[in-house]
């Protein structure tokens, strides 16, 4: 950095400005920018998880150097905000109620919600300990409005709202981790009806079979939705 002139005001530290020209541009590849850089951390992410996220191989995979990503982020803890926050971008606009069903909006927002995550595994388990970044505030904020113009009373609002966001949390992380094969389902139900004695309503509803997570996933916010419906005004 060339030497401030004499009798310069030092007003605190600034970054400096970034060169002209990039090793990426002179090379051929596109000029490094913090969309670019956003994008290829979704990648890593989806492609290694949260371990497998370091400013070098970052900065690998955009083919530049890893000193070079701080003139456009200031550190890792800030590439994972912004990389959730894009991750669960939602497509319709916060401020708009696309129906007069209350119900079928909270569904589709959450069902929404959890396809998002289960592209992005990682966001499931990144989001309880993230900054809340405006794609998700969004989200919150359209959920709060829905279940509020809803009738659902201020007193009752937050509890509803964490409710359905434990909810979708909780079933995304089980759905992601609970990788199981046909054969290995019927092993483990073969294993509890050797055991029915002990275990016999989990024989008799096969739990370990059922792999309809999709139908679960709905039917289970069903119920939430219909207690919700009860504490409304």
């Amino acid at each position: 950095m060339a030497e401030k002139p004499s009798g310069t005001e030092n007003k605190g530290p600034r970054r400096a400005r970034a060169p002209l020209q990039s090793a990426q541009e002179r090379n051929g590849e596109p000029p490094l920018s913090l969309p670019r850089i956003v994008a290829t951390a979704v990648d890593l992410l989806d492609a290694e998880g949260v371990d497998g996220l370091t400013m070098r191989r970052l900065a690998d995979r955009l083919g530049a150097g890893a000193m070079s990503l701080y003139w456009h982020v200031e550190n890792k803890e800030k590439v994972f905000d912004l990389a959730l926050d894009s991750a669960l971008q939602y497509p319709a606009s916060p401020q708009v109620a696309d129906t007069l069903d209350w119900r079928e909006d909270v569904v589709r927002l959450l069902e929404d919600w959890r396809v998002c995550m289960l592209r992005h595994p990682w966001s499931a388990s990144l989001l309880p300990r993230r900054a809340l970044g405006p794609n998700i505030l969004g989200r919150l904020e359209l959920l709060s409005s829905t279940l509020s113009r809803a009738g659902v009373a201020d007193a009752d609002l937050n509890a509803a709202i964490w409710s359905l966001w434990n909810y979708v949390i909780g079933a995304t992380i089980t759905r992601a981790n609970f990788d199981r094969t046909d054969d290995d389902r019927t092993a483990a139900q073969q294993r509890v009806t050797g055991l029915s004695e002990r275990y016999p309503t989990i024989e008799r509803s096969r739990l370990l079979l059922d792999s309809d997570w999709d139908g679960t996933f709905r039917k289970g916010l069903d119920f939430l939705i219909d207690g919700i419906a009860t504490k409304r005004e």
